[in-house]
């Protein structure tokens, strides 16, 4: 989980950010990303990919990564954005607001996907960074965390689309609610499962 970490130390870098970001699939809700500057190997004790971890045990080391990180940054953008640029491009604008959030500034990135994000910064894209990467893995867990608590503050004034249970995924029971009650402020219009339902 260290080597690409490592790999950048060993070519001169000392302020090195895992990036990662949580929600491209659901229908409602915001893209949240987060950046992750750790400060040694014995504070990513248990860091893992978040999609791994049982949600408990994210919010543990949701808390740990808060306490012991060097640096942590979050960029959100909510569904109009998301629907304006694309999933793809939100995706990656909030990953660079992550970054810009981030004090102190990074010196290099390691980027969970295929793509480099907008930003000026030296950086790697890895493919499934998230389990190849402790830096990258513990952006996935605050990125996650910080998703899931806003999206259960959703369900308060959008209770009728049960958000609280499918996560704003597209399931079933999610589409038949857009079906029944139209669509809410949050959902992303663009989408499939939310696009046909528009008057």
């Amino acid at each position: 989980m260290w080597f690409f970490e490592e790999q950048a130390a060993h070519n001169g870098y000392t302020a090195i950010a895992g990036v990662d970001e949580a929600g491209r699939g659901p229908l409602a809700g915001p893209v949240v990303s987060a950046a992750v500057i750790l400060p040694s190997l014995d504070e990513a004790a248990g860091i893992d990919d978040s999609k791994k971890l049982s949600p408990a045990r994210r919010d543990r080391l949701f808390e740990h990564i808060f306490r012991t990180a060097t640096a942590i940054g979050v960029g959100i953008l909510n569904a109009a954005e998301i629907d304006r640029i694309n999933i793809l491009q939100a995706a990656l604008q909030s990953m660079a607001i992550a970054v810009r959030n981030l004090q102190p500034q990074p010196d290099y990135l390691l980027i969970d996907g295929n793509f480099e994000i907008p930003c000026h910064l030296p950086q790697e894209a890895i493919k499934k960074g998230d389990s190849r990467s402790a830096s990258i893995a513990a952006a996935s867990i605050i990125a996650k965390v910080t998703r899931d608590r806003m999206r259960r503050s959703y369900h308060r004034p959008y209770p009728q689309y049960g958000l609280v249970r499918h996560k704003g995924y597209p399931t079933k029971a999610h589409r038949e609610a857009i079906r029944v009650h139209g669509c809410s402020p949050i959902h992303r219009k663009t989408f499939r499962g939310v696009a046909e339902h528009l008057s």
